[in-house]
């Protein structure tokens, strides 16, 4: 136990209490005392490199490169992204892919290139291997995107698993993004980002970094194209960004870099180039297509920290009822078990959930449970219990159950990299179906224990199954929560079979939106907070994880009445509309805070088929909801670099507030017309334009052309159309949905064009133009 550990433990004896505290403190020495024993020591290490290439052997979609200490397996896919694997590791296993290695292209073949190289040429892009081991990726037209230089290993000199550096050099104009949810983004500058899921022990800001959601997932955006670039490795590792600097004149131009170390696992890595679109298409042909939600997940839920008891549930279901404020679904917290243990009830403060979910049901309000991966490590509990008989908890090297400290007390872990153990922990969700929870949020999941803040809670020494490969929590703690919300997810689908599962989480791995979304975490309460809020939405959608979003206003303190707002508005225009923390219902901040929050979340009601379509958009093609301003126009460096605006799908730009005292805020538009969407002003970009942002609103606008799905007065589906320019046409997609169930909808497009001086909006159909089955609204005609 090292200084870092005491310090923690101390911080965990006042923090959560001395009964608690005490075994916070000897859990940490178990820890490490676990790890001192079942770690194998570095000792001395020997550096390699590839050395000279040797010889050559093509195979379907490339083929393996040798050199004199190393060999390079090089394949490209029927989708167009691009494998490579040194020491010749392969695609697979991976908890990344979504099934198996996808098919070699036949059209692609290994060539000989210019100074003794070797080189790829796919449709998408041309991949060079120099005749020392750099990788470089070209564009089809030959312009360099980035280049891998030859990696370095560093291997015990007795054997053993080795760590690696991997340095790559980008154009100088590119900017970095992703690399899971970070609070300091969506731009990611200059600095070291850990890739270690991580709980900080306690609300963070911008400058916390690593956080609970972290992957090897980086998009490169500059001038000459985008790309996506995954490295397929679970260890622990970091990466060390410093962008570029251009010669402004001197002609001697600084690329950007990225250093990649990572203390184990292969050295391989998939990039997928094209526009961003096409790289998360390419992304999730590979990861999966991301779950699809039921409808009222994209609708207003709350939280809170400790509802006392059913009436308390009651209570505050009624208030938002009473006041006009739309509600899809409330959470509850830890408060509601027995005793904190997972996948049970208090009987005494919810003695009829059944009845309560039942009618809330009634109403259009669904429950969620909470649900954590720690097991109270108590003989008697039936979860316990039943993970001793299916051996489903996670030893140590020595053989033994490892504990932790958790919120029920002594708890243990399941090991989910075991199918077996998975398929047991999805059957307990009959437990919470039968209580009437309709949707399953995983939270502590990285894992975390109250031993373990910033740390693992297993010691890395810990065993784990890995699908049968064997090995230690070194490589499966950045793949426990995958795992966990796939055992959820799957064990949903079998006992609800007509029902999408709804699962969120706080930690996760790249492909993680197969089984769910994500959301923020304990964010800060404060400015600060809620601009990393934004920031950690946007960098994981551009990761591939469509569906994710903050607690509004924060989870410590008491937000200002004009903070809450703020961020009230902007989660409106967020994938997950969560409120969460203690009292934080509108009504508790005045009446005009209550007022300008009724307008915020009747309009996220309003836009729920727009959201709709957006998630059945996400799930075919990969493509966030919540995009940056740049999805478009990659090539536009003032719109790289703004990172307090976003895209909702293509149609909507929102710009939210993120300041105190402010009533006027500068937006950056990208090119078209854009009208205001409450003063049906139009504006043209690209530019910025400064716009007034009082108190009740934050401004929208929405592109010109655009077509989009809203809920009408009636409460059916009708159309809202932008009117294009003059000279111009405009359209839109729509994708009709019942809100739950498997049947793949029809995905209906629509045009809009001027006729006279009136804007004449027609569905596309197979055999030209068909009639619009829906109510149209034309705006902008002013």
């Amino acid at each position: 136990m090292d200084g870092r550990d005491l310090v923690r433990s101390v911080k965990a004896v006042g923090s959560v209490g001395t009964g608690q505290g005490l075994r916070t403190v000897r859990a940490a020495w178990r820890r490490r005392r676990s790890d001192a024993v079942g770690l194998e020591p570095r000792g001395a290490e020997r550096a390699r490199v590839p050395g000279l290439l040797r010889e050559v052997e093509p195979g379907p979609g490339g083929g393996v490169i040798r050199f004199d200490r190393s060999e390079l397996r090089i394949l490209v896919a029927v989708n167009g992204a691009v494998f490579w694997g040194w020491d010749g590791a392969g695609p697979e296993p991976s908890y990344a892919l979504a099934g198996r290695c996808p098919e070699p292209d036949p059209r692609a073949a290994l060539e000989p290139d210019k100074d003794g190289g070797w080189r790829v040429v796919a449709e998408r892009a041309t991949i060079a291997v120099s005749r020392h081991g750099a990788v470089e990726v070209r564009t089809p037209g030959g312009v360099p995107l980035r280049r891998d230089l030859p990696p370095r290993w560093w291997e015990p000199a007795g054997g053993g698993r080795a760590r690696w550096m991997q340095r790559t050099e980008v154009a100088a104009d590119a900017r970095f993004f992703g690399l899971g949810g970070r609070a300091a983004g969506p731009r990611l500058r200059d600095g070291r980002y850990r890739l270690w899921n991580t709980d900080p022990g306690r609300s963070f800001g911008p400058g916390d970094d690593p956080l609970y959601l972290t992957m090897p997932v980086q998009m490169v955006v500059a001038d000459a194209g985008t790309h996506l670039v995954f490295y397929d490795s679970s260890w622990d590792g970091t990466v060390v960004l410093r962008e570029g600097a251009e010669g402004a004149g001197s002609g001697h131009d600084r690329p950007g870099t990225s250093v990649l170390r990572m203390d184990g696992g292969p050295l391989r890595c998939w990039v997928s180039v094209g526009t961003p679109a096409r790289a998360l298409l390419a992304w999730a042909a590979l990861t999966g297509a991301p779950a699809l939600p039921p409808g009222w997940a994209l609708g207003h839920q709350h939280a809170r920290r400790g509802f006392g008891d059913e009436r308390e549930v009651r209570r505050i279901v009624a208030g938002y009822r009473e006041r006009g404020l739309p509600l899809d679904a409330v959470h509850l917290d830890i408060g509601h078990h027995d005793g904190h243990r997972v996948f049970s009830v208090d009987e005494e403060r919810f003695a009829k959930l059944p009845q309560l979910a039942e009618e809330l049901r009634r109403d259009g309000i669904r429950l969620v449970s909470v649900v954590g991966p720690a097991v109270a490590a108590e003989p008697g509990d039936p979860v316990y219990d039943g993970g001793v008989a299916e051996d489903a908890f996670v030893r140590d090297a020595g053989g033994r159950v490892v504990r932790g400290v958790a919120w029920p007390g002594d708890a243990v872990f399941p090991d989910f990299t075991h199918a077996r153990v998975r398929a047991w922990w999805g059957g307990l969700y009959e437990e919470r179906l039968e209580q009437g929870f309709a949707g399953f949020w995983h939270d502590r999941n990285e894992p975390t224990s109250f031993a373990a803040f910033g740390e693992a809670t297993l010691p890395r020494s810990a065993r784990h199954w890995l699908e049968g490969r064997g090995g230690d929590h070194r490589e499966a703690h950045n793949v426990y929560a995958l795992c966990m919300a796939r055992a959820g997810y799957e064990g949903l689908r079998k006992l609800a079979p007509g029902q999408r599962p709804f699962v969120f989480s706080r930690s996760g791995w790249a492909g993680v939106q197969r089984y769910g979304g994500a959301w923020s975490g304990e964010v800060a309460t404060g400015w600060p907070g809620l601009r990393a809020s934004l920031a950690l939405v946007l960098g994981l959608g551009l990761c591939g994880v469509p569906y994710s979003g903050p607690d509004v206003g924060g989870v410590d303190g008491s937000p200002s009445p004009e903070l809450y707002l703020r961020w009230l508005q902007l989660g409106a225009y967020l994938p997950l509309l969560r409120t969460h923390a203690g009292r934080r219902e509108p009504w508790q901040f005045g009446a005009e805070v209550l007022e300008h929050a009724r307008v915020a979340l009747v309009e996220r009601r309003r836009l729920l088929p727009y959201f709709m379509t957006l998630a059945h958009l996400a799930r075919r093609t990969g493509a966030p909801y919540a995009r940056p301003l740049w999805w478009s126009a990659p090539e536009d460096r003032a719109l790289r670099d703004c990172e307090d605006a976003f895209l909702l799908g293509d149609c909507l730009l929102v710009a939210p507030v993120l300041g105190p005292g402010t009533d006027r805020r500068a937006v950056r538009l990208p090119r078209g017309r854009w009208y205001d969407t409450v003063t049906e002003r139009a504006y043209e970009g690209p530019g910025q334009v400064l716009v007034d942002a009082p108190l009740a609103r934050i401004p929208v606008f929405a592109r010109a052309g655009a077509i989009f799905p809203v809920r009408g007065a009636d409460g059916g589906l009708e159309l809202e159309v932008w009117a294009p320019a003059r000279g111009r046409t405009g359209g839109g997609l729509v994708v009709p949905d019942a809100g739950d169930g498997w049947a793949e909808p029809e995905l209906e497009r629509y045009t809009a064009r001027w006729q006279g001086r009136r804007v004449v909006v027609e569905r596309e159909g197979e055999g030209g133009s068909d009639e619009v089955p829906y109510p149209v609204r034309v705006r902008g005609l002013g």
